[in-house]
């Protein structure tokens, strides 16, 4: 899969994809990711990149021209399945919204600042908005270092055990069981009996049991969505 990235501040996405699981991703070919300097997209004098609202207001918002040059300057090469803008008031980004995006081969994301970018370029090169909650952040750039994670790690050949990407939270609307390790006790706290057990099928209705009672405690709502 290729992700190439659009951002007034690439150096912020630098280390997010220089370590752990999304360098291994990298290293193997199964993924590449692209930062690109929306500044160098721009013929205004210093690099500028914003300007004023019309109508006045507080904020500067991210001019059109410099976001189509950098836009079309990278369809030449590609052919993006889908055109992503990073924004508050995007559709909230959840677990089958990964899964769905990582059978894509190809996709672009646009990276918001300041007030946003001009509305003409939502309406005619846009094709997905996604946000990652309900707040604000000083720009995009966190919002594509989650994404690109999330994807990237549901990529066939990325995890040394591919199962485990699907018993993850949220997978079956449901959030994960609890886990366990060595030592068998500490403290005087012990690991329950039935994960010792070596019966598979119990441990495993135990796991779905836990996960029910895990998710109706912490994320009722999930549960509706389930049903």
């Amino acid at each position: 899969m290729k992700i190439d990235i659009i951002s007034v501040v690439p150096a912020l996405l630098e280390s997010p994809f220089a370590h752990s699981i999304m360098k291994r991703a990298k290293d193997k070919g199964l993924l590449e990711v692209n930062c690109i300097n929306l500044r160098d997209h721009t013929t205004y004098a210093r690099a500028q990149v914003d300007d004023y609202q019309f109508g006045g207001g507080a904020g500067m918002v991210m001019m059109i021209e410099p976001l189509v040059n950098a836009i079309e300057s990278l369809q030449k090469d590609t052919r993006y399945d889908e055109v992503i803008f990073l924004t508050p008031d995007g559709e909230t980004f959840n677990q089958q919204m990964a899964n769905q995006l990582s059978l894509n081969k190809n996709l672009l994301l646009i990276c918001g600042h300041y007030k946003g970018i001009d509305q003409r370029l939502r309406d005619h090169f846009i094709t997905k908005e996604i946000s990652i909650g309900d707040y604000v952040l000083s720009g995009g750039e966190l919002a594509a270092a989650v994404l690109v994670d999330a994807i990237g790690r549901l990529l066939p050949g990325v995890l040394n055990d591919e199962t485990s990407a699907l018993t993850d939270s949220f997978q079956d609307n449901l959030l994960a069981p609890p886990v366990y390790t060595r030592p068998v006790e500490f403290r005087t706290w012990k690991v329950p009996d039935i994960l010792l057990s070596g019966n598979h099928a119990r441990i495993e209705e135990w796991r779905h049991e836990q996960a029910i009672k895990h998710t109706e405690e912490r994320r009722p709502n999930l549960l509706s969505k389930e049903e």
